[in-house]
C-alpha cells in the first residue's frame, strides 16, 4: 500500500533491521525500543488491522515465527510479551498488521 512505512521496508525502499524473511513475513528490530529485545513481525501482504484478517492461516505462521525469534534471541526460557495493538485505541500507530515482540527484561503489568 502506497505511503505505508511497513510496506516501504518489506520493499526495500527504506533500511530495517531485519532479523527473519521469507515469502509471506519480515521481522525487524523496533527503531525505538520499549525492551531490550523489541521485534516487530509483519506479515508482506499489506493487512491494516487486526480486524481486516481474511486468512487466519497467517496468524499460526506469524506465531511459529515469533516462537523462532524468541529462541534466536534467548527469550523463551525466560518468557516475553507479543502485542498487536488494534486502531487508534488500541495504541495502533502503523496501520499494517504487526506485532511487538518484547523481551530480555521483567515486564510490567499493566502495560500501559
Amino acid at each position: 500500500m502506497e505511503g505505508c512505512l511497513f510496506c516501504k521496508i518489506i520493499n526495500k525502499e527504506i533500511p530495517g533491521d531485519i532479523v527473519y524473511e521469507d515469502d509471506d513475513i519480515l521481522a525487524f528490530n523496533d527503531i525505538d525500543p520499549k525492551a531490550p529485545v523489541h521485534v516487530l513481525i509483519i506479515p508482506k501482504q499489506h493487512i491494516p488491522t487486526f480486524n481486516d484478517i481474511d486468512d487466519p492461516a497467517i496468524i499460526g505462521k506469524i506465531t511459529r515465527i515469533i516462537q523462532k525469534i524468541a529462541k534466536e534471541k534467548n527469550i523463551d526460557k525466560g518468557g516475553y510479551r507479543v502485542v498487536a495493538n488494534c486502531n487508534k485505541n488500541g495504541g495502533q500507530a502503523v496501520y499494517h498488521l504487526h506485532y511487538h515482540l518484547l523481551g530480555g527484561r521483567e515486564l510490567g503489568w499493566p502495560p500501559g
